[in-house]
C-alpha cells in the first residue's frame, strides 16, 4: 500500500507511529514501525470486532514489523466522566472484545485507559497491541517483561507464563480508575477485588465470569421471567442454565476434608503484627498457606466472618524453617491507613486434593491511631555483603543505620535484575538479623544468575512495630535512584 505521512505521533526505540494517508485516496490511517517479529499482528488481521482496528496491512520481516491500520478518533477513556449508564456499556464492551481476544489466544497485556479510545457514538475500541501474546503450552514464563506499572499483574513481571488472568487483573485496574467515586459501592468493590487479587487463583477465572459478576442481576431477572413464563416446566431448564454459567455452582467438592480454622488469630500487642496458631495440613508442597483479610471499622464491632467488606486481602504462604513454627507471625502495618478500628480474618488453605480450606475466624480489635504519626528514618549506607562458609556463597543485603530501629521494626528488602524486574523479596524483623548474625537480609543464591551483563541491585523498606508512634519508611512509586542499593555484577561485564 503505498501512501504519504502526515505527522509523527509516537516515536521511542522500539517503535516509531505516522499518521499517514493513502495515496490518491482520502482515507487516514496509521503505520507502526516496531522492532521485533511482533506474530499476533498476523492473527489479529484475521479477526474482526467492532470494538478492535481493523488491520490492512501486515509485513514481517527477520527483525521488525509493520503494520497499517484503522485510524480512530476518539479519546483515550479517563479524560471524561461517565455516566452510570456509559460504564456499564463500556464494561459490556471490554468484556466483549477480551472474551474474544482470548477465545483466539490473545492476551492483550497492557489493557489500561490509553489504550480504550471512547468514540463519539460512545463505543469503545480497544488498541495498542505492541506487549500482546500468544501463550505456549511449553513455556514455563513470559520471553518479553512488557506491560504497565500499575496495571499488570505479578506474574507478569516473569514469575510465570501470563493467561487471560492478566488481561483481567488489569481490567480491574482500569475499571477502579474509570470508577472513582462510584468505586465505593460495594458491589462494584467487590468485583474489583476479585480482579486485582495478587493470586491469579484467586481472581476471576475468566472475562466471562467478569461479566456475569457485574450484570447477574439481569440474569436474575432473566431467570425470573423465565419461571414465571413457563412455570414448573422451567425446573428441567435449571441444568441448561447452570451449564451455561447463568447460576454459578457454589457447591463445594465432595469428599475433601475442611481443615481446622487456625486458631488464637490475634493482634501482637500494639506492633501492627498479626499472629495465629499454624495449621501444618494447609498449603500445598513445603508451604503452609492461608487466606488473610483486614477489616476497618468506625467503632469496635466486630465483623461478621462471611463480611466480604474488607479493605485488603492477600495470601500467605510460609516455607523453608518457618514452615513448622508453632504460630504464624505476619507484619501488615503498612496496610492500616485511616485511623479506626482494624480487625482480620484468617482461613487454612486447603490443597483441593486432599482438603477444602478451613473456615474463616476472626481476629480481637486493634484500634490504630498513627495516621499522622511521623516515619521512620529512610535505610542508608546499603550495601551488597558477601561470606563464603563450606565452599558456599552468602550474598546479604545490608544498610549503615540498622540501630536507628526497634528489634520488631521489620525489614523487607526487594531485589531487581539489570532491566528492572522484580528477582524477589525477603522480610526480616530486627531481632531475626541479629539473630542470624550477618547484619543483613540474605537473598539465595539460586537467584542470581552468573551470566555476562548481568546485575542486581535492592531497596529496603522498614514495617514499623509501633504504628501508633511511628509509620512505616516511605517507598515512593517510581523508586527514585537514591533508595536503590549499588549494582552487584554477578558475571562479567559485556
Amino acid at each position: 500500500m503505498e501512501c504519504e505521512e502526515i505527522k509523527l505521533l509516537k516515536q521511542s526505540e522500539k517503535s516509531t507511529v505516522h499518521l499517514i494517508r493513502e495515496k490518491g485516496g482520502s482515507r487516514t490511517l496509521i503505520r507502526k514501525r516496531m522492532a521485533g517479529r511482533h506474530l499476533v499482528y498476523q492473527v489479529l488481521q484475521k479477526c474482526s470486532h467492532s470494538c478492535l482496528p481493523e488491520l490492512y496491512e501486515v509485513v514481517l520481516s527477520e527483525d521488525s514489523t509493520i503494520v497499517i491500520e484503522e485510524y480512530i478518533e476518539g479519546q483515550p477513556l479517563g479524560i471524561a466522566e461517565l455516566s452510570e449508564r456509559q460504564f456499564r456499556q463500556v464494561v459490556r464492551e471490554l468484556c466483549s472484545v477480551l472474551e474474544f481476544l482470548h477465545k483466539n489466544g490473545i492476551i492483550h497485556r497492557d489493557i489500561k485507559p490509553s489504550n480504550i479510545l471512547l468514540t463519539e457514538d460512545g463505543h469503545v475500541r480497544l488498541i495498542d497491541f505492541d506487549a500482546a501474546r500468544m501463550p505456549r503450552k511449553e513455556a514455563e514464563h513470559d520471553t518479553r517483561l512488557l506491560g504497565t506499572k500499575g496495571f499488570a499483574p505479578p506474574e507478569q513481571y516473569g514469575f510465570t507464563q501470563t493467561d487471560e488472568r492478566a488481561d483481567i487483573y488489569a481490567l480491574g485496574v482500569t475499571l477502579e480508575r474509570l470508577l472513582g467515586e462510584k468505586c465505593r459501592k460495594r458491589h462494584y468493590r467487590r468485583i474489583i477485588r476479585k480482579c486485582t487479587n495478587l493470586d491469579p487463583d484467586r481472581r476471576y477465572q475468566s472475562v466471562r465470569q467478569v461479566r456475569r459478576a457485574f450484570f447477574h442481576a439481569e440474569w436474575k431477572v432473566l431467570v425470573i421471567m423465565l419461571f414465571v413464563l413457563v412455570g414448573g416446566a422451567g425446573m428441567a431448564l435449571l441444568p441448561a442454565i447452570k451449564e451455561g454459567g447463568l447460576l454459578e455452582n457454589q457447591e463445594e467438592s465432595a469428599g475433601l476434608t475442611v481443615l481446622p480454622a487456625p486458631g488464637n488469630p490475634h493482634w501482637d500487642g500494639e506492633t501492627g503484627i498479626v499472629v495465629w496458631d499454624n495449621v501444618l495440613e494447609s498449603g500445598v508442597g513445603d508451604e503452609v498457606q492461608f487466606y488473610l483479610r483486614l477489616y476497618r471499622k468506625d467503632t469496635a464491632d466486630s465483623p461478621d466472618v462471611n463480611d466480604d467488606d474488607w479493605c485488603y486481602e492477600q495470601k500467605v504462604r510460609m516455607g523453608g524453617s518457618h514452615r513448622d513454627r508453632e504460630r504464624v507471625t505476619w507484619n501488615i502495618v503498612t496496610k492500616l491507613q485511616e485511623n479506626g478500628f482494624y480487625y482480620f480474618t484468617v482461613s487454612a488453605v486447603g490443597d483441593g486434593v486432599q482438603y477444602a480450606d478451613s473456615p474463616y475466624v476472626v481476629s480481637d480489635a486493634f484500634a490504630y491511631t498513627g495516621e499522622e504519626a511521623e516515619t521512620l528514618p529512610v535505610p542508608m549506607g546499603l550495601e551488597w555483603r558477601l561470606y563464603e562458609e563450606d565452599n558456599t556463597r552468602r550474598y546479604y543485603a545490608v544498610w549503615s543505620n540498622l540501630e536507628d530501629y526497634e528489634e520488631q521494626d521489620y525489614f523487607n528488602v526487594t531485589f531487581y535484575d539489570q532491566d528492572g524486574a522484580y528477582v524477589m523479596n525477603n522480610t526480616w524483623s530486627k531481632s531475626m538479623i541479629l539473630e542470624g548474625g550477618y547484619g543483613g537480609i540474605p537473598i539465595p543464591a539460586q537467584f542470581l544468575k552468573a551470566e555476562p551483563g548481568t546485575a542486581y541491585r535492592f531497596t529496603v523498606q522498614v514495617y514499623s512495630s509501633r504504628p501508633n508512634e511511628y509509620q512505616s519508611s516511605p517507598m515512593p512509586d517510581p523508586v527514585p535512584e537514591e533508595y536503590y542499593s549499588p549494582w552487584f555484577y554477578c558475571g562479567p561485564r559485556e
